[in-house]
């Protein structure tokens, strides 16, 4: 394991990079942890809105594809689908008659309603306490957000 040296200088070459991930790592988790309040409050698992946000980015995508994206095992994968379908928010579909094991999953207008309601909860909820941030606070928030999406891209 690789041990940083803890330093407490302001120069950007001599940001610790330990401590700067110590010190993200936990509002980052608080944050995620509010925001996945939200879906709870939709009826719906962070599982399952994963779930819809892939077959909305990859519609048509099969079971198999989707499995294998969100590290689920086919049985696991296909309980939760079951569930999804029986709710309404998804719906199988064979796209080949030659082949009978493909069947290719879509939204429904309810799921990606569903999807589209959680995204503006959420994003409410995090407008909500940017307001209460000062007008610095929010610039420096605006410049992070660029390094802070090319350090999300950077594990996919």
């Amino acid at each position: 394991m690789t041990e940083f040296p803890h330093s407490q200088r302001s120069e950007p070459e001599s940001i610790d990079l330990f401590t700067l991930a110590e010190q993200l790592r936990p509002v980052f988790l608080r944050l995620h942890r509010h925001l996945r309040s939200e879906e709870q409050l939709s009826g719906l698992s962070s599982t399952q809105t994963s779930l819809l946000h892939s077959i909305q980015r990859h519609p048509g995508i099969g079971l198999g594809e989707l499995a294998a994206q969100e590290h689920l095992s086919s049985p696991t994968l296909v309980a939760h689908i079951d569930k999804l379908e029986s709710a309404g928010y998804v719906e199988r579909a064979r796209s080949d008659p030659n082949d009978r094991r493909r069947v290719d999953l879509r939204l429904t207008d309810m799921g990606t309603a569903s999807l589209q309601m959680l995204r503006e909860r959420r994003t409410n909820w995090l407008a909500t306490r940017l307001e209460g941030l000062s007008p610095d606070e929010r610039v420096a928030l605006a410049k992070a957000v660029e390094p802070l999406q090319h350090l999300a891209r950077s594990e996919q």
